[in-house]
């Protein structure tokens, strides 16, 4: 699939929070949250180039990107429609966005945040770079939950690293 990437509009923001995940991965739904849920529908307030929205060739939104720039290491949130999850999309997905944030940011490393349990998730990251580098717990979605922190250097999926 292709995917283009622009920045975030306010009726995307509003489209994304009513995509629902099957269990377990619900526990990604914007719902779950009503402080993740709040700060993702103020648009006033958005940090200046940190939401993307992902579209397919046809210009369906298909998924969603954060970004935080942190001395030189981007922090990732990302989302995929629930209908295009489990669909072998994963990867291809995780490398456009860091191809974006590279040629956006310029960063050192890219960090991102998965949930224990979402083995397949972690798989896909794993297989674009990423590296794990802590277990934490973190109060979410009514809960506490495990999550995994992982990194990647910034030429991850590029040609350099791909000559090592």
């Amino acid at each position: 699939m292709e995917f283009s990437i622009r920045t975030m509009k306010p009726e995307d923001a509003s489209v994304i929070v009513e995509w629902h995940y099957p269990d377990p991965y619900s526990f990604y739904d914007m719902t779950a949250d009503e402080d993740d849920l709040r700060e993702f529908l103020d648009f006033e307030n958005w940090k200046k180039d940190s939401k993307y929205a992902v579209c397919d060739g046809k210009d369906n939104l298909v998924g969603f990107f954060s970004f935080d720039d942190d001395n030189g290491i981007v922090d990732i949130g990302l989302g995929l429609r629930p209908d295009v999850t489990g669909n072998g999309l994963g990867t291809e997905f995780v490398q456009a966005g860091l191809s974006f944030a590279r040629d956006k940011f310029r960063p050192n490393h890219f960090r991102l945040a998965v949930a224990t349990f979402n083995q397949r998730a972690i798989k896909v990251y794993e297989r674009v770079g990423f590296s794990p580098i802590r277990k934490f717990m973190n109060n979410t979605n009514g809960g506490t939950y495990e999550f995994l922190e992982m990194i990647a250097d910034s030429e991850v999926g590029t040609d350099k690293d791909l000559s090592r």
